[in-house]
């Protein structure tokens, strides 16, 4: 497959953020606050997320949103009052954390009337994107910004135009959680791998692979069309992977990245409370106090 003759080497810098779901896991801390800005220490996990697309270059951000969420949009807009408090008592460093929420990227928002599915979700997003390639990035994880993911992806997709995934490897007890490919090997670099199928959740005994698709995407604006074309399936909602997998066999190439560095997955409690507990550990200016306490704590509880 000659792939690399397809790219435009257009590179997206648009990014769409689905999160218009209700977080029923986390009730009923999620009845009045949106799961995407539950802290993790002092930072919305939404922040880390728009931050990782901003730090890849993308420069306008679409949070596809539903009821109850306008406090989203609020945490990245400029609040005056705050920044002139902070500025009279001459705390420059969280003035220049508040104001940089609304520096990371121009960001817009969307409704989804009703939670009809991811494929649905990104669907919401076609007059906005147009025709040009686009991430989407889950509003529920995001990877060590020590170890960048969406760099790479957004390189590979303007070099094939077609659909660039993530991947990470798993366990094999653990395929019937994730949507696994099946794969070849492909020659567009180190980790880079050709996806010849999609299967959502299957079985250990009939997973073509260990590689489980996680929440970042790259996709050209032909994905809408595909979106509009796929019929709801169980229960009754539209699935991207249905749309892309339909695309797959138009004879669009797509690709995947194989991930190793950390990935921080705060879609359900125990995750959302790892993922406090490593960053907090990290802190420069409280890692190394918390990390004496916690060993503490965990010992006394072996106790």
């Amino acid at each position: 497959m000659t792939t690399n003759a397809q790219g435009s080497g257009k590179r997206a810098v648009k990014a769409v953020i689905p999160a218009a779901g209700l977080a029923t896991r986390f009730l009923p801390a999620t009845k009045a606050v949106p799961k995407e800005l539950l802290p993790v220490v002092d930072r919305p996990v939404l922040q880390y997320i728009v931050e990782e697309a901003a730090s890849a270059g993308i420069t306008d951000v679409l949070l596809v949103t539903g009821r109850g969420k306008t406090s989203m949009v609020d945490h990245f807009d400029r609040r005056p009052d705050v920044e002139q408090r902070l500025e009279e008592k001459g705390d420059t460093e969280r003035l220049a954390a508040v104001r940089r929420t609304s520096e990371l990227a121009d960001i817009y928002t969307c409704r989804q009337g009703e939670p009809l599915g991811l494929g649905h979700a990104v669907g919401t997003a076609a007059s906005h994107v147009g025709d040009n390639p686009f991430a989407v990035l889950l509003g529920d994880e995001f990877v060590d910004e020590g170890s960048p993911l969406l760099p790479d992806m957004l390189d590979l997709q303007a070099r094939t135009g077609g659909i660039v995934l993530a991947f990470i490897e798993v366990k094999p007890e653990e395929t019937s959680r994730y949507g696994i490919a099946s794969v070849r090997e492909s020659d567009l670099g180190e980790g880079v791998v050709e996806v010849t199928g999609l299967v959502e959740k299957p079985a250990p005994s009939e997973a073509p692979s260990n590689l489980a698709v996680v929440g970042r995407y790259v996709l050209p604006g032909k994905i809408f069309d595909a979106i509009a074309d796929t019929k709801p399936g169980s229960g009754g909602e539209i699935q991207l992977t249905d749309a892309m997998a339909a695309l797959l066999e138009a004879g669009t190439p797509v690709h995947g990245i194989v991930y190793r560095g950390i990935r921080y997955d705060t879609g359900q409690p125990l995750g959302y409370l790892q993922t406090v507990v490593q960053l907090a550990a990290q802190r420069p200016d409280l890692g190394e106090e918390f990390r004496a306490w916690l060993t503490d704590f965990v010992g006394g509880q072996k106790g």
